[in-house]
């Protein structure tokens, strides 16, 4: 059984992931103003449409999290969102939020990986 203090964080993070991703779909373009223009360069789709990708990644985090469901990979998939938003929207106002979202993020994976895969993992090592 796990213990209160992850419930509280993976309940805070599953609201966090959803808000945000609530936020983003009805102000995609606001939203896309937090992008470095150097990673707009990059993007293959229109802003709004990246901005629309990214609010549904969100709420589909959230929701895993908050069903308690598929922890572990919603926590890697947030983490790895995380340090993309890091590196797209540089060192700004708001970058002490993010990076502790992401502490979050890598906190409730290393609590819930699953013991199997670890097992697996070991037996790669010599």
């Amino acid at each position: 059984m796990k213990k209160t203090s992850f419930h509280i964080l993976r309940v805070g993070l599953a609201i966090t992931f959803l808000w945000i991703g609530i936020l983003i779909l009805k102000q995609p373009e606001a939203w896309g103003g937090y992008l470095q223009p150097w990673a707009m360069n990059l993007l293959i789709v229109p802003l709004e449409q990246a901005m629309i990708a990214t609010a549904f990644l969100d709420i589909v985090i959230g929701f895993l999290l908050l069903i308690d469901f598929f922890v572990w990979p919603a926590a890697l998939i947030a983490g790895l969102h995380l340090i993309i938003v890091l590196v797209v929207s540089g060192i700004t106002d708001i970058t002490v939020r993010d990076i502790g979202l992401l502490a979050g993020t890598l906190a409730l994976m290393a609590d819930s990986w699953p013991p199997s895969l670890s097992k697996k993992l070991a037996l790669g090592k010599s």
